[in-house]
């Protein structure tokens, strides 16, 4: 069980993110990558990630086992509301001090097969903690070219995912506060004020001491939360995006001969920016059925998300939905 103690001052300074961070997903992707659960969100994606890689895996399970610690230092914090894109993020892990990598790689060592040597010199967490800059190059070039074959091919997706879950907690904030924010987190999550707990896989107490908590939604995050080993880095607690269970492409279906229409059109630009089903169908001037069914159809075209938000449903565009809009425009990608 995971309690992270919230006070008064702590509660004014709860924060969400404003997009996925590309360290988290990156480092957590790897857990999903050799994690045989989740073959309806996951499944596909680990099959063709596996086939663009070539040796990222066997070098970075030296320092991200399959399960418990991974050093923090692989997820850099800025201590605001602002995720790492890739290149920020792998700038800071170069940053980052050898004494620090000295300690957090000396957790590793407790597993045998992380401390081995190799027949070319030490294992990696040994080499990092030799502070030389050499392992530390390669263990970022390493997780460059592992974002580039499993994380980054999907990032328009993982971006959409995330932006839907932050709409979902942006209107909850806005309708009751922060408690209500922390109150609508995912099932493992409970607020219980002044305490927010959470399914953990060891014990542990979390004292915020007026730093606020910045909450960061994750695609590739899967059944509990993650925050920070270290308690004086700044507190983060990611936690695991609602999963509609859809491809990330959606196949060519009968869906295209009936996406026409202005009214679909109109439809689908009054949910640009989120909204319910009822704020949908006021804003386009047609009946809550009518709305609900135009809906259901950009959905089933792969350019709307609905999630459930208290009693009623909220809609936002997918990256197709947003390009499609906009005249196809091209999707960043960090």
């Amino acid at each position: 069980m995971l309690r992270i103690h919230v006070s008064g001052v702590d509660l004014s300074r709860v924060r969400m993110a404003t997009r996925p961070d590309a360290m988290w997903e990156t480092v957590l992707s790897f857990h999903r990558l050799r994690d045989r659960r989740g073959s309806t969100v996951f499944g596909k994606w680990r099959k063709e990630s596996r086939t663009r890689l070539n040796g990222e895996a066997r070098l970075l399970s030296t320092v991200v086992p399959p399960r418990g610690y991974f050093p923090d230092f692989l997820t850099p914090s800025q201590g605001s509301s602002e995720p790492f894109g890739l290149d920020a993020g792998m700038e800071a892990l170069r940053d980052t001090p050898v004494d620090r990598i000295r300690a957090e790689t000396g957790l590793l060592t407790g597993s045998a097969p992380l401390a081995r040597r190799t027949p070319s010199g030490p294992a990696l967490p040994e080499a990092l903690a030799e502070g030389r800059t050499e392992p530390l190059g390669r263990l970022i070039s390493t997780l460059r070219a592992y974002h580039r074959a499993a994380v980054e091919p999907y990032w328009p997706h993982i971006r959409a995912s995330v932006e839907a879950d932050r709409a979902v907690r942006g209107r909850a904030l806005l309708d009751g506060g922060a408690d209500e924010l922390l109150a609508t987190l995912p099932p493992m999550i409970r607020w219980r004020a002044p305490v927010l707990e959470a399914d953990y896989p060891v014990d542990r107490e979390l004292s915020l001491d007026g730093r606020g908590l910045l909450l960061q939604p994750s695609f590739f995050c899967r059944t509990t939360p993650v925050v920070y080993r270290d308690p004086v880095l700044p507190p983060v607690l990611v936690y695991p995006v609602t999963h509609p269970g859809a491809p990330a492409v959606p196949e060519p279906g009968p869906w295209l001969g009936r996406l026409v229409g202005h009214t679909r059109s109109a439809v689908l630009r009054s949910i640009d920016s989120g909204c319910t089903t009822s704020e949908l169908a006021r804003r386009t001037g047609v009946s809550l059925a009518s709305a609900s069914q135009h809906a259901c159809v950009l959905r089933e075209a792969g350019l709307v998300r609905t999630l459930r938000h208290g009693s009623s449903v909220l809609h936002t565009l997918t990256p197709l939905g947003a390009a499609l809009i906009r005249g196809g425009a091209p999707i960043a990608v960090p």
